[in-house]
């Protein structure tokens, strides 16, 4: 809520996640572009949708895509040019939707002037304290300052060759070694963080989304981690054979994420955003361990949002996933915020391939998707989730992602969930280009295209008809983001949001039929199977109903 009681807009948006270089190629080089993302506006309008989070679309060797950031006020000819950017802000203003873009604070890639000028300069100059350039240990500095790991695999540390052409300086890298992370102790790195974010502003987005949050501030530098390599595998998001208990541990012990440091960068950059009209906003990416800690970054005077991501690395069981919903309305209601619910995005497994793949995973993903639709709070919404995508089959000759080269193969990274939008399987590539797309679209998609969903049971028209519904209900639901939880057999999770809406999910394999208290009429079903006679539901197996009535 805001200082006048009103509900900001974000708090109950739906909010689409395009991912650029796989969205719409325009101009036949095989990648996708921004002139595509404004092609696609009425396809982006008709979803019911609120909001566009554009992933990176600046100037950059592109070796993370795009998030190895070269220039972040310069856009990538790739993409296009600033008027296409500027163009894009305004079309989808007209077409009321707002514009969130990505803000990557954490590393600039080391194609940036500033890296190169640092890699001119001596030890202990000026250009230096931009980044963490470090002497090593041992003899002739041979061995890194310390012994953490690259989150991407391999050493968090890169040595230079210094001008007299000897092995110098080590830099530190928590991603890939042309990340290069930026030391925010340094005024010159918030000053030109300011200025970008006023230079966007300025440009018209709504909102930025701030990547690797949590990791802006490092402190204890040279203190050696006591299992890096663990917690490497801890912080990626497939951890299915590490023990809980084990990850939870390491992950509470981060020496280079969730600083306090980071909380008086973000207060200074909330009153930059509060200084402009209409209602600019910020979404955080952090991987904050226990999620309590996550709360400290959207409290009232630093962040808007935080990504909840019990619900991308959550199972299809009802009882994680009530666990999962309270903790989370719980938490953000403690400082004031509005909660947030993700399924996918650019960096984890799709949600159907998540789920068990194939129809059973498609099954559980509609399921999933409509119980997500009708919680209190904003959605975000990966390209491609809505049409019930897989992650690609890919050989390894295609694959582009670094985590994949710095693992040696061992992770096969997420080039997976980031194969271009299937549009039409009546054109070549599916519609997305009209040369080679930059990855391989799989030829057992065309049932999956936008075009090949227009039956009423499509993954498509259940999204399309979710997200308008979230609309109406959103009129009258009440605003708090309080539910009331049903007395329901153990695979089931049900709770009604005031006296107008009832939500009943069956995460187990076997249909039931549940006897109810209300009077109600289903609104809206995951399965077609659904059905309500005599005040009995019939509740499919791995389906999701929403019962009540909509006031149009």
């Amino acid at each position: 809520m805001n200082s006048e009681n009103k509900v900001d807009w974000w708090s109950n948006s739906s909010i689409y996640q395009v991912y650029p270089r796989s969205f719409q190629d325009t101009n036949g080089d095989g990648e996708g572009d921004l002139v595509g993302v404004i092609s696609r506006l009425s396809y982006l309008k008709s979803l019911g949708i609120d909001a566009i989070w554009l992933s990176p679309f600046y100037l950059s060797p592109n070796n993370d895509g795009g998030y190895d950031v070269q220039d972040p006020r310069t856009v990538d000819p790739r993409f296009g040019s600033m008027e296409d950017a500027v163009n894009l802000i305004k079309a989808a203003h007209r077409s009321d939707l707002r514009i969130i873009v990505d803000l990557v604070p954490n590393h600039f890639s080391t194609e940036h002037q500033w890296f190169k000028a640092a890699l001119k300069s001596l030890p202990g100059s000026l250009e230096r304290s931009r980044f963490h350039f470090y002497d090593g240990k041992g003899e002739g500095g041979a061995i890194p300052p310390n012994n953490w790991c690259s989150i991407f695999g391999g050493p968090a540390w890169s040595r230079v060759i210094e001008a007299d052409g000897k092995p110098g300086q080590w830099y530190l890298h928590l991603f890939d070694s042309t990340q290069a992370d930026l030391n925010w102790e340094n005024n010159e790195v918030k000053e030109d963080f300011e200025k970008t974010l006023r230079f966007w502003l300025d440009k018209g987005v709504d909102g930025f989304r701030i990547d690797v949050a949590q990791g802006l501030v490092k402190e204890e530098i040279f203190k050696d981690h006591r299992d890096p390599e663990g917690l490497t595998r801890a912080l990626r998001l497939d951890v299915s054979d590490m023990d809980r208990f084990e990850r939870e541990s390491l992950l509470a012990d981060v020496p280079f994420f969730d600083n306090e440091g980071v909380h008086e960068i973000y207060r200074s950059w909330r009153k930059i955003l509060d200084s402009y009209s209409g209602q600019r906003m910020s979404v955080a990416e952090a991987w904050v361990h226990p999620s309590s800690r996550a709360m400290r970054y959207v409290r009232s005077d630093e962040l808007h949002q935080i990504f909840n991501f019990d619900f991308l690395i959550a199972p299809w069981d009802a009882e994680f996933l009530v666990s999962a919903i309270n903790k989370t309305l719980s938490e953000v209601g403690q400082v004031g915020a509005s909660p947030t619910w993700v399924l996918s995005n650019h960096d984890s497994p799709r949600l159907v391939s998540r789920l068990g793949g194939g129809e059973l995973g498609r099954q559980r993903a509609k399921a999933m998707a409509l119980l997500t639709h009708g919680l209190p709070g904003g959605i975000y919404i990966y390209q491609g989730e809505e049409l019930g995508l897989e992650d690609g089959q890919l050989e390894d000759k295609d694959r582009q992602d670094p985590v994949f080269f710095r693992t040696k193969g061992v992770d096969k990274g997420r080039d997976g969930a980031r194969i271009p939008i299937p549009w039409s399987s009546q054109l070549s590539n599916y519609g997305f280009t009209t040369t080679k797309p930059w990855l391989p679209i799989p030829s057992d998609w065309q049932d999956h295209c936008v075009e090949a969903q227009v039956d009423g049971d499509s993954h498509l028209a259940l999204y399309r008809r979710s997200l308008h519904m979230r609309k109406l209900l959103s009129r009258q639901l009440p605003t708090s983001n309080e539910i009331t939880w049903i007395d329901t057999p153990k695979e089931v999770l049900a709770f009604s949001r005031g006296d107008d809406f009832l939500l009943y999910a069956n995460t187990g394999g076997e249909s039931l039929e549940l006897k109810l208290k209300s009077d109600s009429q289903i609104i809206l079903a995951s399965s077609a199977q659904a059905q309500l006679t005599s005040g009995t539901l019939t509740l499919p197996a791995e389906s999701t109903v929403w019962l009540g009535k909509i006031t149009k």
